[in-house]
């Protein structure tokens, strides 16, 4: 088996969200480089896993990776929302749980030619390498206020208008790596990441449409026929995980009657399962001394139980 240059962030966590979903499919939204699909795999030999990713290099490493495994894992490229949705409805009776891990893969971060580090010679960032929109177009050719907004909402900049006008003003950018350094005196210093790297973040967003496809892969979950499903959602930033905390919150309710409302009106039946976390796992001590790209990750369970 070939060992994966990406390091599956809250490992212990993960097997344990799926450990009762024993001869059923898990479906893996973001395969990658095979680490959470092994390690779920690994822990259960009647279970199978169903992988889905949209990076044809992670395909191509994790096709030949996974092929140990035999029949019990099946790979499908292409965006995750719209996948799993085809699955969910294809594999109804046996889908048991769903993974997603919303992040940058270790390799596609430490491939210069990707485009997603600020130390990258390309201004790239496309997870799927056939898609049209890729950051050089964003950076370059988007409005002022265009960037402004994407910074904003997306990389939380605080002086989001001031980045976005000094990167109108110097552009064209050939590179990530010229455009961290035209903006690096503009960033705040004395956190513990790069001063640039909410910037990529935000124009790594844009160009992937990451919060699209989250929203649109829960839409999917949600209006799924499973009546019992297992979803776990591993988020990055706090954008995502506020995106997963509100829709499991509603999920939850059973009541959805407006707040102003004198009475219930709405059967108040409307949960279809409950939450596991009430607060997001995250990682343990020895993990975050051996995989410091792992201080970000929070985990939230949640139980289809319709």
């Amino acid at each position: 088996m070939q060992k994966s240059p990406h390091i599956p962030v809250l490992y212990r966590e993960v097997t344990e969200a799926f450990s009762a979903c024993d001869e059923g499919i898990i479906i893996d939204c973001t395969l990658g480089y095979g680490g959470h699909t092994s390690l779920l795999l690994d822990a259960n030999e009647k279970r199978h896993l169903i992988g889905i990713d949209q990076d044809s290099t992670a395909i191509a490493f994790s096709t030949q990776r996974l092929e140990v495994y035999g029949d019990r894992v099946s790979i499908r490229q292409g965006r995750f929302s719209e996948v799993a949705g085809t699955l969910l409805n294809e594999y109804t009776h046996q889908v048991c749980g769903i993974l997603a891990d919303i992040g940058v893969s270790s390799l596609q971060l430490d491939v210069r030619e990707r485009g997603f580090s600020y130390e990258s010679d390309t201004l790239d960032m496309r997870m799927d390498t056939n898609a049209s929109l890729c950051a050089s177009e964003v950076v370059n050719e988007y409005s002022q206020s265009a960037l402004e907004h994407i910074l904003r909402e997306y990389g939380e900049v605080t002086n989001a208008k001031q980045v976005a006008q000094a990167i109108v003003q110097k552009r064209p950018f050939e590179s990530a790596k010229q455009l961290s350094d035209a903006i690096f005196h503009l960033m705040p210093r004395g956190k513990k990441i790069h001063p640039s790297t909410l910037v990529m973040q935000a124009i790594r967003i844009e160009v992937n449409d990451e919060l699209g496809e989250l929203t649109r892969l829960l839409d999917g979950i949600e209006h799924g026929p499973q009546k019992s499903l297992r979803v776990a959602i591993i988020t990055f930033h706090s954008l995502e995980d506020r995106i997963v905390k509100q829709r499991f919150t509603a999920w939850a309710k059973n009541c959805i009657c407006p707040d102003d409302a004198m009475r219930c009106t709405c059967g108040n039946n409307n949960s279809i399962g409950k939450v596991i976390t009430k607060k997001p796992l995250t990682a343990q001590e020895d993990e975050l001394r051996s995989n410091s790209r792992s201080r970000s990750a929070k985990m939230r369970i949640f139980e289809i139980n319709r």
